[in-house]
């Protein structure tokens, strides 16, 4: 294989899309901190699948119209730092790729390295130990490979062997991935991207469908929507799996595929020794079964009917579209466009109020457990009619997603706000002075994100070790700005431990945000302990309604 064509890397981006969103839970499992959040295997999944949706509704793509689609789609889908990355890493390889119609080991090398060259651009401060740091390793010895391989199958099959040696040296170059006992989350989402890439030139068995049932091109499955409704000529979507009583000869599994081919359309069938993989579009499944019962059991048999599937969507779509007309006409803008605008990311009715309080115009909702995208930030903006708009992140993992929001965004003035944590933005927010020009306000809202620490609790989904605080599964945990202060089994024990640490001789207001999970009566009790504990500094209780989190504790 001396070339890639338009029809093969579209194949190759939905395997690697696929295979991620397979591997997305373990990814997951390997950030460092222990927190129940949607974390990066995640974000990378829904950052990726956000372009292979699109990828696959092409019928027969060029390569531009296909690069096009993968670089737009996952920058607009991008979601926290991995995933924004990772939309770097795919905007970088298109631009060189767009410009060929095939692709060989030297443009794919090109590629691969404007890949790294524009993601490392798109990182302010970039840190070694990362996906970053993988991505770079793969792109050397890509340069080191041009002039003595052609064959891209044996090309790439060593740069997944390289990516996934630099991989494991992750440890080494960041100490709390070493302690923690895992590599990075970030770089072995990308590892599991090249995998799925790596099959399919392989010539391995790939289901090449998105679930979501978005798109009919690069081998998915027919797309049903209101425009194809009449065109549906099978109606009963027919999965199984045979349990073989002996092994398809290469005849057998031909003839089926035949009887399946008269019987109906949208065929898969995927055969090893043991099982065959049935997927059938028919208007009569039960000749379908009938066949395949001459080969062994089955088992798993799922018929659906598509045409009454779609009337339900139908339905579905209808009720999306009122609450969309009516959150479009609650949040609809003025008529006339103000100075000045406000957009934040708030996770808890009790967060919103408080931020509509400070007039923030618009609230994305996300945080720590679902980190919004940079097209939720450009549906934000679109919505808030102001010459400046000020974007309050209030998550370090949002921060990247909103600054590409602000790049991708021509009229309107977009200034971010590097807010980490919900209290650090509602401080930038009552630090906000009309009278100010947008740059004033800019650097003393970010100078005001500094006056505040914050504190979160909520509990561990493993065991692990993080600055010398052991931690157990479902221990209550104490996290800081930076890292984690305590944990154990007592809450209010964790909590004073937390609290000591962030508490100085300069610190005399206390500020308690109580989740979903928690009453006003548990956040009064832990107030007139604070009291007791902390006599110089003043106590408020405020209901946030976060999830996840049983209490955000914020010092000034």
């Amino acid at each position: 294989m001396l070339t890639i064509n338009a029809e093969l890397l579209g194949k190759c981006f939905v395997a690697g899309a696929k295979n991620l969103e397979a591997k997305k839970e373990w990814i997951n499992e390997l950030n460092v901190f222990p927190v129940p959040d949607g974390d990066t295997g995640t974000n990378m999944t829904m950052t990726i699948m956000s372009a292979a949706t699109e990828v696959a509704s092409l019928d027969k793509p060029d390569m531009k119209s296909l690069c096009k689609v993968i670089a737009s789609g996952s920058l607009r889908g991008a979601r926290g730092n991995s995933g924004v990355i990772l939309s770097q890493l795919l905007r970088g390889f298109t631009r060189v790729a767009e410009n060929y119609d095939e692709l060989d080991v030297v443009t794919l090398s090109e590629a691969i390295e404007k890949a790294v060259e524009t993601a490392y651009k798109a990182v302010m401060k970039p840190k070694e130990g990362t996906i970053l740091t993988v991505a770079r390793g793969i792109s050397e010895k890509a340069l080191t490979l041009v002039n003595d391989i052609d064959d891209i199958e044996e090309f790439v099959s060593i740069l997944f062997e390289e990516g996934e040696a630099v991989l494991q040296t992750t440890p080494d170059l960041l100490p709390v991935l070493k302690q923690a006992g895992v590599v990075d989350s970030g770089g072995q989402g990308l590892i599991e991207v090249l995998r799925g890439v790596l099959d399919v030139l392989k010539g391995k068995e790939v289901d090449y469908s998105i679930e979501s049932g978005k798109g009919s091109g690069v081998g998915s499955f027919a797309k049903i929507t209101a425009e194809t409704e009449a065109e549906i000529k099978f109606g009963y979507c027919t999965e199984f799996i045979i349990v073989l009583n002996k092994p398809m000869t290469e005849a057998e599994e031909h003839e089926f595929k035949e009887f399946l081919e008269n019987l109906g359309d949208s065929i898969v069938l995927v055969a090893d020794d043991e099982i065959t993989k049935v997927h059938v579009h028919t208007n009569d499944p039960g000749k379908a079964i009938t066949k395949a019962l001459t080969f062994g059991s089955l088992s798993r048999i799922k018929i659906d009917n598509m045409r009454e599937e779609h009337q339900e969507k139908l339905f579905k779509d209808a009720e999306k579209l009122a609450k969309e007309q009516a959150a479009a006409e609650e949040n609809a803008e003025p008529a006339e466009r103000k100075e000045y605008g406000f957009i934040s990311v708030s996770a808890g009715d009790g967060l919103d109020e408080i931020f509509k309080g400070l007039q923030v115009d618009y609230m994305i909702k996300g945080g720590q457990t679902m980190n919004p995208s940079t097209e939720d930030m450009l549906n934000a903006i679109e919505k808030v009619n102001a010459e400046h708009i000020f974007i309050l992140p209030n998550n370090g993992n949002i921060i990247m997603a909103a600054n590409q929001a602000r790049d991708l965004t021509e009229d309107k003035h977009i200034h971010v706000i590097p807010s980490k944590t919900i209290p650090q933005g509602i401080v930038a927010m009552i630090n906000f002075i009309p009278d100010r020009t947008p740059e004033e306000n800019e650097a003393t809202m970010t100078d005001a994100l500094s006056t505040v620490k914050t504190g979160s609790v909520t509990y561990a989904v493993r065991d692990t070790e993080i600055d010398d605080v052991k931690i157990n599964k479902d221990d209550f945990m104490g996290i800081g700005d930076k890292t984690i202060l305590s944990a154990g089994t007592d809450m209010d024990a964790v909590i004073k431990e937390m609290l000591d640490k962030m508490i100085d001789d300069n610190s005399s207001i206390i500020t308690i945000y109580y989740g979903e999970d928690k009453t006003e009566d548990d956040a009064n009790a832990l107030a007139e302990k604070f009291g007791e504990y902390y006599p110089d500094c003043d106590c408020e209780v405020y209901y946030g309604g976060q999830p996840v989190y049983y209490y955000l504790i914020s010092v000034e």
